[in-house]
């Protein structure tokens, strides 16, 4: 009878131990905090104030052709940014995403201080390049403002 009675003191307790867990999460919190700026990369370009449309939630993420205010040439899809050296370049790469996607809508996004013609030249291009409709970036108007 006392071997019994030894065995049931001694038994382990099963329980388990979640402070490793919770360290490990707080490393992984603050690498995250860290390394979001870098992923969310872009272009930064000053988009001209318009009253506009949204896009839909539903649609795709669209592919987004960027002029900057020097008058570079970028194109943006999902997390990537690629610097394009020239509208040729620019429309064999669109062209080759869409032949992946043709339902992936393709939208501009122009500086503000960007000549009227860079922009239109890269609609052009867009359309030279079986784009079959290309939307307009801007930001929301301030209503505010007296005009």
């Amino acid at each position: 009878m006392q071997a019994v009675r030894r065995r049931r003191k001694s038994r382990a307790v099963a329980q388990i131990n979640v402070v490793p867990y919770i360290d490990v999460m707080l490393v992984l919190l603050v690498i995250f905090i860290a390394t979001a700026p870098v992923v969310m990369q872009g272009v930064t370009v000053d988009l001209p104030q318009a009253q506009s449309e949204t896009m839909n939630e539903d649609q795709r993420t669209p592919i987004i052709a960027t002029v900057d205010a020097t008058g570079q040439y970028f194109v943006s899809m999902d997390t990537t940014t690629e610097k394009m050296q020239d509208l040729n370049e620019l429309t064999a790469y669109v062209a080759s995403e869409l032949s992946k996607d043709p339902q992936r809508p393709v939208v501009v996004q122009g500086d503000a201080h960007v000549d009227y013609n860079s922009v239109i030249q890269l609609m052009n291009a867009l359309k030279e390049g079986g784009v079959k409709s290309v939307g307009l970036v801007t930001e929301p108007a301030d209503t505010g403002s007296a005009k």
